[in-house]
């Protein structure tokens, strides 16, 4: 999802515990320059899930934040370092993985009320254009599909850096967030608090800390 990257990092240390959206033709806006070490990192990469988090928060009861993550998904992602709007990425999120470290709430977020899991085993996330925003800022624009909603959500995403691991994987990591307002994807399960307000938030953040391996897939 957006791979960008304009700087290396030599040495990392070891682990000791060991679908295609849609390309638009423009390149960077004019004026914004393009590390020419970009375009060795065109190709093909993979969320490496174990160091990586897709992930959520949202207000609780007014006065605090609940977190939470799928653990669960599969990824297609493409850079072009030459050319960034020629970037594309699918996400396919499995939601019963949904964990936010209390059983009985994640069982609440698989059912009717939220996620319906059942009914709607996936949501996904289908890239429509990438833009250089400048220095490592990126815009990611795409279609987001929750409960066989389709609207369309853009990713502000920032470059962490690439690295060779001690493993011999070329690596790249970026941080990507969005907000969205769960009602506009059906997601309007609610209860007032006698106190005034609402127990959950309709404004749901979204968060992508992604840490990608190259792919060797063609």
């Amino acid at each position: 999802m957006g791979i960008f990257s304009r700087r290396r990092t030599a040495v990392m240390e070891p682990n000791p515990a060991g679908g295609t959206g849609t390309s638009v033709a423009d390149a960077a806006p004019q004026g914004v320059a393009l590390d020419p070490a970009l375009r060795a990192l065109t190709g093909p990469w993979t969320i490496d899930r174990p160091h990586s988090r897709i992930g959520f928060s949202v207000r609780h009861a007014m006065v605090t934040t609940v977190r939470g993550a799928f653990t669960d998904y599969d990824s297609t992602l493409y850079f072009d370092g030459a050319r960034p709007s020629e970037s594309r990425a699918e996400l396919v999120i499995r939601v019963a993985s949904v964990d936010t470290g209390v059983e009985q709430r994640d069982a609440h977020l698989v059912g009717r009320d939220f996620f319906d899991a059942r009914r709607y085993p996936e949501m996904t996330f289908r890239s429509t254009s990438t833009v250089h925003e400048g220095g490592e800022r990126f815009r990611m624009t795409g279609n987001l599909t929750i409960r066989d909603v389709t609207r369309p959500v853009d990713l502000q995403l920032d470059y962490l850096g690439s690295v060779l691991d001690p493993f011999g994987y070329e690596r790249v990591g970026f941080d990507g967030t969005t907000t969205i307002d769960r009602t506009d994807w059906g997601l309007v399960y609610n209860q007032r608090l006698e106190a005034g307000g609402t127990m959950v938030s309709e404004r749901v953040r979204l968060q992508f800390d992604i840490s990608a391996i190259r792919s060797t897939a063609s």
